[in-house]
Order: structure tokens, then sequence, then C-alpha cells
């Protein structure tokens, strides 16, 4: 507790790249931050067990992981990291080892899934009913919220491995994802993109054929968001989105593919994080938010 008697909170928004760490009052109210890089799961886990461990008296702890994950309570393997492709982390029990280390609540779900409803109630969905998350960097996943609840089916949504279109300068390259080799997160993660062309976007020069290839594609993630759900605002977070330019060419692109044919017309907005970088930690707040004591 803080002079004025408020709960200290714990938050993860665990990366296939780093794993960024926050406690805080609220979801807004981030008081530390710290970043451990994503190696294996026992050294990457402890030192960020060790870092909460530093750092008080947590009531509550908050866990947005890439995934896929469990989310199903019922289920023995909840809060566990299920088969991603990123070496050494499948089947790691991520939530059962938080709530053992720091003996509190767990709250879990996708990294992108906290985004989203950071994003949806504190950032650029704080007016809509509807908003989606895409993160956009070593992976490429998406959450999307619908009054106030994020979408939960069998799972959780895996908008990354959908088919896009190939483009037609982006036929030979045969896509990196080890399970769907040319999905979406196969063409357009950042990963791909420097085994494409061997390097970032954001290193590539502004005319490089691959900045209107990666529009495209996420393009047409966004319109089929838009023809699927009506969904009001489209986020497009991630460490590909901050190349200069891309996010106003998907903005672009999804236009002319839309052809002025959605009844929602300008309701619908393609944007930037209205949380910044704070967007996944915000989220995994709500998360311990959601399960600490007396709440």
């Amino acid at each position: 507790m803080n002079s004025v008697g408020k709960p200290l909170l714990g938050g993860i928004e665990a990366g296939g790249t780093k794993f960024v760490l926050a406690v805080g009052h609220s979801p807004t109210e981030i008081i530390e931050r710290h970043e451990v890089p994503t190696h294996d799961p026992a050294t990457t886990l402890a030192q960020a067990s060790e870092w909460f461990e530093g750092q008080g008296s947590i009531h509550a702890l908050g866990i947005a992981s890439f995934g896929p994950v469990e989310l199903d309570r019922s289920s023995p393997l909840w809060g566990h990291i299920t088969n991603t492709p990123k070496p050494g982390w499948a089947n790691c029990n991520l939530a059962g080892y938080f709530a053992e280390r720091v003996g509190v609540p767990i709250g879990f779900d996708t990294d992108v899934n906290g985004a989203a409803l950071a994003e949806y109630k504190h950032g650029a969905g704080k007016t809509a009913r509807s908003l989606a998350y895409i993160t956009v960097g070593t992976g490429i996943g998406g959450g999307l919220v619908l009054d106030g609840k994020a979408v939960h089916g069998a799972a959780h949504p895996e908008m990354g491995h959908i088919f896009p279109r190939r483009h037609a300068d982006d036929r030979e390259f045969e896509g990196i994802c080890p399970h769907h080799g040319d999905c979406l997160e196969g063409l357009a993660s950042g990963p791909a993109i420097k085994a494409r062309w061997g390097a970032s976007l954001s290193e590539l020069p502004a005319d490089h054929i691959a900045h209107e290839i990666i529009a495209s594609y996420l393009a047409q993630l966004a319109h089929s968001l838009i023809a699927m759900t009506a969904v009001e605002i489209i986020v497009f977070g991630g460490g590909v989105m901050k190349t200069g330019g891309l996010l106003e060419s998907v903005n672009r692109r999804a236009s002319e593919l839309g052809a002025a044919y959605f009844p929602g017309g300008s309701k619908h907005k393609i944007v930037l994080p209205g949380l910044g970088q704070n967007a996944g930690l915000a989220g995994a707040l709500m998360l311990a938010n959601a399960v600490q004591p007396d709440h």
C-alpha cells in the first residue's frame, strides 16, 4: 500500500524479444518499469521474479503474454504458453511460475488482448464500443474487444495467421511461419521482412518495394476485420509500425480495398496506440486489477 492506501499491482508484458515489467497503483499509474531480455524460460522468469521481489509487496500480478496460450481456467494447462514456435518456450507454465514465486493472484491473457483492453478503456478507443489491437513485431497477433470484453472463443484469436492475397511483386518468398508458411506473420512480421530483404523495414530506403508490400498485407487484415466484425477502431502497434509512413500507407490501401462500401464509413479508424509503449503494460495491470483480493 502507499500512503493513501492504494494497493500495489504488478504487470508483465511477456514478449518474444523482451519481458516488460511494471508496478503501479492502476493501469494508468505506473510507478516503476523494467525490461528483461527474453532468453530461455529459466533465466528470463527468474530475473523477472527477482525484480518484483525488490519492489515491495504487490497484491496481484497480471500477465499479458505472447502465445499461443491456454486461457481456460478449468484446464490443467491454464496459464501455459502452448505450441509457440519460439525455441524453448513451448509448454512453459508462465502463470504457475509467478503464482508460486510471487504468491499473489494471477490475471492472465494474451499480450494483444491486454493491449486491446487498455486501448479500449484508456487509449484510442475511449469513445468507441469496439476496438482491435494488432501488434506487428517479432510476430503478428491481434486482440478484439467488443462492448468492453476481449473476444474468447474456443481459445483466443490468432489474427496473424490468416492467409493474405500475395502481392504481385512478392510471389517467390515462401514465408517463415513454421506452421503456415506464408500466412500474415510468415510474410509481414519483423523476422519475415529481414529474411526477405536483409534489413528491417525502417532501415530500407523509402522507395523500396517492401514498404508497399507490407502495407498491402497489413491493410488486408484491417479490411477483413472491418468486413467481419464492423470494428470501429483498429490500433496497430509493435516495432514494425514505427517505420515512417507505414500507418499512412496501411490506411490508404485499406480505404482502396473497402471501396467506400462499408456502412460504418468514417467511424472505422486505423491508428497508432493512444497509450504509446505502455499499452501492453496497462493491459497487464488491468488483468491484475481484475483478480486482486476484494476487487
